[in-house]
């Protein structure tokens, strides 16, 4: 295949799709969790595709690219904090068990 954009696009929508998918079909909040980083990442390609092929975005993208990685890291830190914090109280990563909580 040649080197294109639009291959690197077409990888970047699936990848998106399969995040979606896992973040809408799973129940277990660290797969859920994944799958968000999955979505992100699948952003970054595109980001960096279009970085790499367009001129004049040749050098903001990989500032944003290094933004959007750098709220990847937060978002799993903090995410993955909050799922051991409730998974402590209790003993379940469902998050259908979740809305417990409010009681």
């Amino acid at each position: 295949m040649s080197n294109s954009l639009d291959a690197y696009l077409v990888l970047s929508g699936i990848l998106f799709s399969i995040g979606t998918f896992g973040f809408l079909a799973r129940r277990n909040a660290i797969s859920m969790l994944m799958s968000i980083e999955l979505m992100l990442n699948a952003v970054n390609l595109a980001i960096i595709a279009f970085g790499s092929f367009v001129e004049s975005l040749q050098a903001d993208s990989s500032v944003i690219a290094l933004l959007v990685i750098a709220v990847a890291a937060a978002e799993a830190t903090v995410g993955l904090a909050i799922v051991i914090a409730i998974y402590r109280n209790r003993r379940t990563p469902l998050v259908d068990e979740y809305d417990t909580m409010r009681q």
